[in-house]
């Protein structure tokens, strides 16, 4: 059975923590799409951890985390991430990377820093790790493919031919030093060092697992919100981020995905620009920020401040939808007990009309939210294990988000910690 853990927003929903969790239950692991632009953090028995390539089961032994075909695999990264978690205590894992994975080329970093810096204020918010560039040369078809490090003749050849194309943008365009043929090669002769004893067909790993009634996890990056077709559109990653992308990028057939837990924040964050309706600023922003996550709201792979908001009842319901969420898990619910009254945005407003669907960028970027005020429960829920155990305006504040975003949850996190979680039984869809 294949699971999918992806994300209904903007990214840094949780779903780290949620798949390090399920991660208990399975016996493979699978990283889909993007890569090392994101951060999942995971707190653990073997301390806290920010990981950016590697899938969030590693930590067990009796898991295999695979590297998908749809990842931009940056390679040091991702051995560096690995020897982090080694030298912690961590058990080595059990890892297989996919022979079709492309690589994050050393120059796909320095063109994502040109053109930010070109951009200047009209920049994206990159998180400056070569993701666009590597997708735009992967659908351009002049990226590497893993397997192409154990063909000596036709590497060189093209990364001849690359060079000689880039290197007109980097004179003519960018007034940046060029590339060498000969230097690239040499650094992708140490990448294959590296990857040679995990590189396999690891759609045909996954296959045979499925055949055996293996126990699969797709782990997805960033959420809904940051999808290039389905979200906020230019402000967007660049693979896609939902469940359906996982049959692409893992290389399994769809019909074997048979549940999508989509993860939730019990408030909004978000890093990088683009339309944020729900967004607060000031103190009120500074507090949420200070007390949320698991050591305040800063991204795991930059340290920026996140941008703070209430929870979007609008956004989620839509970032839902278009997973095809079968259960909701969600997170950090702790993190509101300070509080006496909790917004939450129900609708929007777009030139003076009441919106309740998620709108297209445009009108996204005219829209105002349209609070509705739930008690707080003004006390700390950490350690409780029973939703029935939960504070009655806590218990109100999740029914009334399951109402309003259409979607069972299933899960509410209450803590940073691996165990701090609380059931609940699935209903029926929320009316």
């Amino acid at each position: 059975m294949i699971k999918a853990v992806v994300g209904a927003n903007w990214g840094d929903e949780g779903k780290g923590k949620i798949t390090d969790m399920l991660g208990k239950e399975a016996d493979i692991i699978v990283r889909f799409q993007g890569g090392a632009n994101a951060g999942h953090t995971i707190v653990n028995d073997y301390g806290k951890f920010a990981l950016h390539t590697l899938p969030s089961g590693v930590f067990y032994d009796h898991t295999t985390s695979v590297i998908g075909n749809g990842v931009a695999l940056n390679i040091p990264v991702l051995f560096n991430e690995l020897n982090e978690i080694v030298s912690k205590g961590v058990p080595m894992p059990k890892i297989k990377i996919s022979d079709r994975a492309q690589m994050v080329m050393p120059y796909h970093i320095l063109f994502d820093q040109y053109e930010e810096e070109r951009l200047g204020k009209n920049s994206f918010g990159s998180t400056k790790s070569g993701i666009a560039p590597f997708y735009s040369d992967k659908y351009a078809k002049i990226g590497f493919q893993v397997n192409e490090l154990f063909d000596d003749d036709r590497l060189k050849e093209k990364l001849k031919n690359v060079c000689e194309t880039k290197n007109v943008l980097l004179e003519h365009l960018y007034h940046k030093p060029l590339l060498d043929a000969d230097a690239l090669y040499e650094e992708l002769m140490e990448y294959k060092k590296m990857v040679e004893p995990y590189v396999c067909d690891t759609s045909a790993f996954l296959w045979n697992a499925i055949q055996e009634g293996k126990e699969i996890l797709l782990e997805g990056q960033l959420g809904s919100l940051k999808d290039p077709d389905h979200g906020i559109y230019p402000m967007v990653t660049s693979s896609s981020t939902l469940a359906g992308y996982g049959a692409i990028g893992a290389g399994v057939p769809p019909y074997e995905i048979k549940q999508i837990i989509t993860v939730c924040k019990a408030y909004s964050s978000a890093v990088g620009a683009g339309a944020f309706v729900s967004e607060i600023f000031g103190e009120e922003a500074d507090e949420l920020r200070r007390r949320g996550g698991d050591g305040g709201e800063y991204g795991a792979t930059t340290g920026r401040p996140r941008r703070m908001g209430w929870f979007d009842c609008v956004a989620s319901r839509y970032g839902c939808r278009i997973q095809g969420t079968t259960d909701v898990a969600f997170t950090v619910l702790d993190v509101l007990g300070y509080l006496d009254e909790i917004p939450v945005c129900v609708a929007y407003e777009v030139d003076g009309k009441r919106v309740d669907d998620f709108p297209n960028t445009g009108l996204l970027e005219k829209a105002k939210p349209i609070l509705k005020t739930l008690p707080g429960w003004k006390c700390d829920i950490r350690g409780i294990r029973t939703y029935e155990e939960l504070p009655e305006n806590c218990r109100n504040y999740i029914e009334f988000i399951e109402k309003e975003i259409g979607f069972p949850i299933t899960m509410i996190s209450n803590g940073p910690g691996r165990d701090d979680i609380i059931y609940r039984t699935k209903s029926k869809t929320p009316q």
